[in-house]
């Protein structure tokens, strides 16, 4: 396989990675109205729920990656299971997801500022959709976009030191808040609207379950730089894993933090509710303020992955002959795809212009994107279990099969959640804005097969002979079998 990529990654890099791409800014935003939907405890069973379900999900990407360590991800396995055409619709779908969380943390950045340095928009330029935008806040997102991006270009070494550096911060503000909290005492310092343990029942629970997995959104960018992790197979779907867990007990800790440390009145009412918990567990703005920096480093740290995520698999795309040729191009010193980084940058870098509103959608219809993606590998991963009972597993889920089926009885509960007969249901203008993207990547497929008939299946049809050879050759040199943490098994493919 290629040697185009250095194995940089070791393992507190991938961990970083994902949990830094799963923990963005929502819990600063939304952990007011988890706990006054469900309650304090009802808030943390829905996350315990909710992050059990994802890590399903993640148990079949884990199987998957370590037996297929490519960049691309999803575009490898979906081939491997149902062909190239799924593979496109696989890819092009999450590439979107992934195009619409990095364009949206370009417009986040400038809206948390505004919380650090009140009334720093100057400059009004016009509004979009009931949206002001100010020259001021549109520079705060374009630099903070050519920021990540030069990172990124300059290797994966400098983006993943800047995701650690970030992550690192986010824990010690997560767990000043969660020590405060232990050390609060709700009974001296709250009004007798203290947030009970659970609010309206099951109703309440499942209010919150269904914002949950798309909390956990980023794991999966762990595939998609998979050749440039320097550890073993089994270890690359067992530390997927890791950071799983990491991330449902950050958020059931941040649920209970904040449902601990406010009244019911100002979960209902606060915009930035985690902050307030934070100001109220040390009795200090001081401690709100620095809650609120946490939530910049994690803008940045979801930031980062997800362009990490993206430019690899649209690299891996065009070196199949999906996209153009020119997205297939490493740098010649730094060994980057920075064509591809730099298109999604580039985008980024122009998404303040649209404003915040116009972002939400596309956010919103991006993950359309990702829930069909892991709809893809669940069945990917099922139909694989059948296909190839014998196929090289260095990770190797229990009852794969079983997991499978409900992996992929998720994965499609998940996407009727954006249908319109759900009451979270997508409107016209998401449906439309994916429309969009649907259809310009028919355009674009239809042109690559065109311009280069059955070179893409000719391509990945080679690319899966060499993964077969190389996970046999690693299947003689391991014979510890599955989940083995084998030092000598770190082979490139």
């Amino acid at each position: 396989m290629t040697d185009n990529f250095k194995k940089s990654l070791s393992t507190v890099d991938i961990i970083a990675l994902a949990f830094g791409a799963m923990v963005g800014w929502g819990w600063v935003v939304l952990a007011g109205g988890w706990v006054a939907s469900a309650g304090l405890w009802g808030a943390v069973l829905a996350f315990l729920l909710g992050g059990f379900a994802v890590i399903l999900i993640g148990f079949a990407y884990a199987e998957l990656a370590a037996c297929m360590p490519i960049t691309g991800g999803e575009h490898t396995y979906t081939h491997r299971a149902f062909g190239v055409h799924i593979s496109f619709l696989c890819s092009w779908s999450i590439l979107f997801g992934y195009l619409s969380v990095v364009a949206f943390e370009a417009v986040a950045l400038p809206t948390v500022i505004e919380y650090l340095i009140p009334n720093y928009n100057q400059g009004y330029m016009y509004n979009i959709a009931g949206w002001d935008v100010y020259a001021t806040w549109v520079l705060v997102g374009m630099v903070g976009s050519i920021l990540v991006t030069y990172l990124n270009v300059r290797g994966m070494e400098v983006a993943a030191w800047f995701q650690k550096l970030a992550v690192v911060g986010i824990l010690l503000v997560g767990i000043g808040l969660f020590v405060g909290a232990l050390l609060f005492n709700p009974n001296a310092n709250l009004s007798n609207l203290a947030i009970p343990n659970f609010i309206n029942g099951t109703a309440g629970i499942m209010t919150v379950i269904i914002m949950v997995p798309f909390m956990f959104v980023g794991f999966d960018v762990i595939p998609q730089a998979a050749e440039e992790i320097d550890l073993t197979r089994p270890q690359i779907g067992l530390f997927l894993i890791v950071s799983l867990i990491m991330a449902v007990m950050w958020y059931m800790g941040i649920a209970w933090s904040v449902g601990h440390t406010l009244n019911l009145e100002q979960a209902q009412n606060s915009s930035l509710a985690t902050a307030d918990a934070m100001s109220n567990a040390w009795n200090s703005t001081w401690a709100g303020r620095l809650l609120v920096v946490g939530g910049v480093l994690g803008i940045m740290s979801s930031w980062n992955a997800f362009l990490i995520g993206g430019s690899r698999l649209m690299f891996a795309m065009a070196k199949a002959h999906m996209l153009p040729n020119a997205l297939a191009k490493l740098h010649p010193k730094y060994n980057t795809p920075a064509n591809a980084i730099i298109l999604i940058g580039g985008l980024a870098t122009l998404a303040p212009l649209f404003g915040r509103k116009s972002l939400v959608w596309i956010v919103d219809a991006g993950g359309i994107g990702i829930v069909i993606a892991y709809t893809c590998v669940a069945a990917a991963f099922l139909y694989l279990r059948y296909k190839e009972p014998n196929m090289v597993r260095p990770f190797k889920v229990p009852f794969g099969k079983a997991v499978g089926i409900l992996t992929l009885i998720i994965s499609i509960a998940m996407f009727a959640l954006y249908l319109p007969v759900s009451p979270s249901g997508l409107g016209k203008v998401e449906w439309g804005i994916f429309g969009v993207w649907f259809v310009l990547g028919i355009v674009l497929y239809a042109h690559a097969t065109t311009k280069n008939p059955g070179k893409s299946k000719a391509f990945m049809d080679d690319e899966i002979r060499a993964i077969k050879e190389a996970n046999q050759i690693w299947l003689k040199e391991n014979s510890v079998g599955s989940f083995a943490l084998n030092n000598q098994s770190k082979k490139s493919i």
